[in-house]
Formats: C-alpha cells, structure tokens, sequence
C-alpha cells in the first residue's frame, strides 16, 4: 500500500471503539475519523461548528497563549482565559515588593486599569492545510532531503515561504506560516496564523488560590487549586494585530466562547482543544530506557539541588522570591513530571509493553515480506547505543549551566575578541557601544549575583558526580592550568573579577577593552567550554540522528498500517499544533482499595488548610464565603462550591490553559494539569489511570465575582444557566 494509500484508509475509519479516550486528533480529520464517535458519546452539536476549514467554528476561540500554553477567548471584547501557571511569568515581570501580585493578585476596575504584559503573545489559527503532495514533490528534487532534510525546520521553513508565495498567502509582520511534520515525515501540514502582541493582563487570584498546594500538589490529584488568570487582546480599531499602542482598543474576536454553569455530572461527556507540547508514543523500548536514563534522570537529579538552593534564597528575601518566581515554578514542574513518569513506566511495566508492540510489527513485517521495518529497528537500537553518553552529557550541560542560571547568559563578545585581535579601533569602539547596550539588559536580569554564586556552586558539584572526569569540561577539572580543579576558587573569581560580574567592572573595561582581560574573564572561560561541549555533543549525535529520522520515519509508517489493519485509529505525536481530545468525567483506581472521585470541593481546600505551610494557606475571604456558604449561582446542583474535576482525555504539557467543553460546545472548565498516576501518559497512554484536571468554571467565576467583586468581568461573559 503506497503512503498517500494509506493515509486515506487511515481518515477512513469512522469507529474508534474502545480508543475513544486516547488520541490527540488533527482537526481536519475529525469529521472522517472521529464524528461518528463524538456524536456516540454525546457531542450535541454538529461537527463543523466544532471545526470548518471554511467558516467559523469553535477552534476560532482558541489560542496559543505564549507560544508554551493554551488559552480561550470568551468575550466579545477579547478576553483570554488561561491558567494561572501559564500567565504567571507575565505577573512576575510586572511584580515587584510594592506591588507583589504573584501574592495578592490583581483585577483592573477597568480597562484603563489593564496592564501591558511586554513580550506576551496570543496566537489565532487562521487555516490548516494538508500540504503533504506539495512537499513530496520538493522532496523528490533532492536526494538529501528527502533521506536527511525532511524534518528539518530550515527546509520546511523555506518550502513554507514558497508555498505561501506560490498560492498568494497575504503576509504581514503579524503574520506566521508553519509548515510542520506529523507521522514522523510521513504527512504535512501547514498553519496560518495570526500573532497578537498587545496583550495585557485582566486578573488573577493570589497565588494561594490560583497556585494553591504548589509544589505538593503538583501533578496529584484531588486537586483544589484555582489555576486560572485573564488576559485581554488589544488591536488596531480595524481589529488588525499590532505593537503595544494606548490608542490600541480591545479585540472583537470572530467568535467567542459561551459559558455554562451546569457542569458535567459523572460519565458526561466533554472535549478540549489545545497545542499539546510533545509525546514519543512510537518510541521503542530502547528509547524510553534512554529517556527514563537520560532526561528524566537529569530533571530529577540536577533540579532537585537546584530547586533547594533557590528556595532556600527565595525564602530569606521577597525581592529574591518574587524575581525567581516563575523560574523557580517552571523548573519545578518537570522536575516532579520527571519523577513521577519513571516512576510510572517501572509501575506498569511500560518497557514490557513496548516490546510486545514492537515484536507485533516486526512478525507483521515477516508476514508480508517487507524488511524495511527490521532494518528500521535495528538501526534505531543502534543510534540510540551511540548517542548516550553525548546525549546524557549535552542535557547535563544544559540542565546545570544554561536552563538553571541566568548567570550564564551573558552577551557574545566573540566579535570584539576578534577586533581587539586584529587591532581595528573602529570596529572595537562599535563592539563595545553594542555590548555596553546588552550588558545593561543582562545586569537586570541577574539583580542577585549572590544567588546565582550559591546556586552556582551546587550545580557543579552535582555535574561532577554525573559527568565523569575525563569527560567534564577543563575548567572544572585538574587540565585547568589556572584554577587546577579548585571550583570554589573559580566560582568567586566568576562573581569577583569577569566583567559581567558588576557594573564597576564592565565600565572600567568598557572604558580600555582589552584583548588579555576578555581572554582571561572566568565567565566568558566558563560559558564558553560549556557551550562548546554542547556543541561537540550535538556534533556527535548529528550524524546519528539524521539516520534516526528515517529509521524512525519508517517505523511509524509500520505501526500506521499494521493498525489501520486491525482497525485501530492512529494519531500523530503532539508538536505543539492545535489538537482535540476527547472522553469523560470518570473517577478512578489509584492503587488496590483506592478510589478517586471525579470532582472536588471547596470542602477539600479548607480541608488541606495549613496556615504555617505557604503552599496551603487559605485566604480570610475565602474562608468567610465558605463558612456563609455564599456560593450565588455558581454551586452544583448539591449546593456545593465545585473546585476541580478530572476527564480521561488525552492531554500533555502545552493542553495548560485548554478550554474543556460539553457536548453542545461550551465551556465548563479550564485544563491545567495531569495525575501522578498518568505521568506515562507522554510514552504510553493507559486509559484506566491517565486523568486531566480541570478547574472548574463555576470555581472561576466564583472567584471573578465573589472574591474578587469583579462583576464588570462577569457582566461582559455569555454565560448559559
């Protein structure tokens, strides 16, 4: 069967059976592969308002919130709803000790009260095309793509350029085209869309509703967090996209969200869209033992330490807490994913799994004749072998030295080294006025060297027990001729004497650049050999894994047709790009004589109440309304305050901020996060156990209106009773 064949027996199959929970579905695929299904399990409504390629449907209320979330548009004048967790680095920014609204919150009486959140972008999906016959007609020009280049973002990002001049694709600075990769090159899709830059925040609860139970909480379920935050697009009075402008109005959105406050009762049905991040559910077992060695280890280990020493800073200083916040929060979420899913994969067995499925489509392979799917397997086992030790030491680098310390990201002074070598005044006066701008930047982005010091000195101890010493990088070692292996001597040279290290020091070389002193600086020394190991890693895994994408290319085409075979509907790994996933309100079985129900209360927050731990304090007014059982419209139909619910649909990291919907498209809940118990979810996906939380909507609105007293925000919603 040829591939284009294939595909279209593929989008064929109408029945998903007992596979209805697990799949992360392209959108033009849903109404041959997955209507039928829907509207089995109690979608009410017809599938082209759910998505329509050539009118406006649901998907036009959903954005890319960040470009690392998801988010909703649920008013006619362009407000977002997202989670908390999602806009927490735009309240961090706009934070400071006078006005600390990562601990207070914050909700604008107006929209002249509506701050600016600089850099913070919202994306709309204007169009998505299948654009897979165009992109194997430029593959068949060239050899080297078609066998290396197929997935590599330069190429495609050029065939995109054609493909948008060629078919007379408007494009603005506002506008992107993406050209991206599904079934591992064996479909492509191109996305248009619209990218708004004049966002500004709207609300958000105190971190000790909006981030309630923290980092204990964090992936468990029951959950009673409030994880939601508000957001507003701004545009030209056109409605075009533009930069930050006070003559900039608020958004009116081609559509809309409406709003229901009746909730989902148990084994109800419910959808969500959203930008899934990344899952490898057509990993061998040999992958996932690189991952759970690799990755997952590194994130568990050098996090761990780090996340203790920034606390233990954080702690001492509200300045520190609230500088590091958002950092400190996105280090923490994978560290504890990383924890939780190698423990799931020993739990379930997932490695036994994946061999079962992999002997399955080899003896298929042998049935038919076709060796391709052997060769693939063993190349894979292969380049795997191989890339270990340069894979493990690259993201060991990266984890301690790049991802965990501002400290490092410095500005380049590669051109100025070069023109202090050649002796070219102008040119070094030019470098240094450039640099002077970037190093301004950098300084306030590192306001607590201190920190970044003792940090620093826990990071590398912890790579010198992971790394082995002949493999380290030479300034932390022995070869070093200037510090011979003593890293507490580097380190204080680092924070006494770069250039980088206070301001005194940059203006003094600033005012005689010196060609011995860049040469010399322990900073740059140090950024410097550990961005060239990395570089050296990559360069050894390069050739492996060009020869990786094709293996891995005809390995998934494998799976496609043996389970297009047996009747099982296929989906591609998530990237990032807008999917739907759907399923039911369902409790489950944590562990032998355990049972977790499928909502919770404001019970259960008063319940986990713990003045003297900050993750668990509960704020006086919420108390109040608890204890006065003030709920207004917004309590169940047992007159209870609803907080979070659970659904077994498909999500991953980037389904944060989801819109979770009932059959007849509105929405109910907001997705912020997944189960301990469904931490495998990324490799493997077990519908007994994997669970999406969802903060109930009834909860925000509570909160909007009761809590907070912002009426005005509520009285803008189409809210159905």
């Amino acid at each position: 069967m040829t591939k284009r064949k294939l595909l279209v027996a593929l989008l064929s199959i109408c029945s998903v059976g007992a596979w209805a929970d697990e799949g992360m579905w392209l959108l033009p695929d849903l109404k041959t592969q997955n209507a039928a299904t829907m509207l089995e399990l109690g979608l009410e409504i017809p599938i082209n308002d759910v998505y329509d390629d050539s009118a406006i449907s649901l998907k036009d209320a959903v954005v890319h919130f960040g470009r690392g979330c998801t988010g909703e548009v649920i008013s006619s004048k362009g407000l977002v709803l997202t989670n908390h967790h999602c806009g927490y680095g735009a309240i961090q920014k706009l934070s400071s000790v006078e006005h600390d609204y990562l601990t207070d919150g914050y909700w604008a009486k107006n929209q002249s009260e509506e701050l600016p959140c600089e850099g913070l972008t919202i994306t709309f999906i204007d169009k998505i095309l299948d654009v897979t016959p165009f992109v194997e007609s430029e593959l068949a020009k060239n050899e080297q793509e078609r066998n290396q280049n197929f997935l590599s973002t330069s190429f495609l990002n050029s065939l995109a350029t054609k493909f948008a001049k060629e078919n007379k694709i408007n494009v603005t600075p506002f506008t992107e085209i993406e050209l991206r990769p599904f079934y591992g090159g064996n479909r492509y899709m191109l996305f248009i869309k619209t990218v708004h830059k004049d966002i500004r925040i709207v609300g958000t609860p105190p971190s000790s509703i909006g981030k309630y139970g923290a980092d204990s909480d964090n992936w468990m379920w029951p959950r009673h967090t409030g994880d939601f935050s508000m957001f507003r697009i701004y545009a030209k009075a056109d409605g075009s996209p533009a930069e930050y402008s006070e003559s900039n109005v608020p958004l009116t959105p081609k559509k809309h969200l409406s709003i229901s406050l009746k909730g989902l009762e148990e084994d109800q049905f419910a959808f969500l869209m959203g930008f899934p991040g990344r899952n490898w559910r057509y990993m061998i077992s040999d992958e996932v033992e690189e991952r759970m060695e690799t990755t997952n280890y590194l994130r568990k280990t050098v996090r761990g330490k780090r996340l203790a020493a920034l606390m233990s800073e954080m702690q001492k200083d509200d300045a520190v807490r609230i500088h590091y916040a958002s950092k400190y929060a996105g280090s923490a979420n994978y560290w504890k994913n990383a924890i939780g899913m190698n423990e799931g994969l020993i739990r379930l067995k997932v490695i036994d799994t994946k061999k079962a499925q992999q002997e399955e489509l080899l003896a298929y392979g042998k049935k038919i004749g076709d060796s391709s799917y052997q060769k693939a397997f063993d190349d894979i086992k292969s380049i795997v072998s191989q890339r270990r030790d340069a894979k493990l030491h690259s993201e060991a680098l990266s984890e301690c030295f790049i991802g965990g310390l501002d400290v490092t990201h410095i500005p380049s002074t590669k051109d100025l080294l070069e023109d202090l070598s050649n002796k070219k005044k102008k040119a070094i006066k030019e470098e240094v006025s450039d640099l002077t701008v970037k190093v301004q930047k950098y300084f306030k982005e590192v306001p607590y060297p201190l920190v970044e010091k003792n940090v620093l000195k826990e990071l590398i101890a912890i790579y010198k027990e992971i790394i082995p010493e002949n493999q380290q990088i030479d300034i932390l070692t022995s070869r070093d001729v200037k510090y011979k292996g003593d890293n507490e001597a580097l380190v204080n040279d680092i924070f006494t004497h770069s250039i980088f290290s206070n301001e005194a020091n940059f203006k003094a070389f600033a005012d005689k650049p010196s060609l011995v002193q860049l040469e010399n600086d322990p900073l740059i020394r140090f950024k410097n050999q550990v961005s060239e190991k990395i570089s050296e890693c990559k360069e050894e895994m390069k050739h492996a894994n060009l020869a990786y994408d094709l293996a891995h290319k005809v390995w998934v085409g494998g799976m496609m047709k043996l389970r297009q075979e047996n009747h099982i509907p296929i989906y591609p790994d998530a990237n990032s790009t807008i999917r739907l996933t759907y399923g039911k309100t369902r409790g489950y079985e944590p562990a032998d004589g355990k049972w977790y129900g499928s909502y919770t209360t404001l019970k259960g927050v008063m319940e986990k109440e713990d003045p003297t731990n900050w993750e668990f304090v509960v704020p006086a007014k919420l108390k109040e309304l608890y204890e006065a059982q003030d709920y207004g419209r917004y309590a169940n139909s047992k007159g209870e305050m609803p907080v979070c619910f659970i659904i077994d649909t498909d999500n991953t990291g980037g389904n944060s901020g989801s819109p979770v919907m009932n059959g007849k498209g509105e929405l109910v809940g907001v997705g912020f996060d997944r189960n301990y118990e469904g931490l495998t979810g990324d490799i493997a996906f077990r519908p007994s156990s994997q669970r999406a939380a969802t903060v109930d909507i009834r909860y925000v609105l509570f909160i909007v209106d009761k809590f907070a007293g912002a009426k005005h925000i509520i009285d803008e919603l189409t809210i159905v009773e």
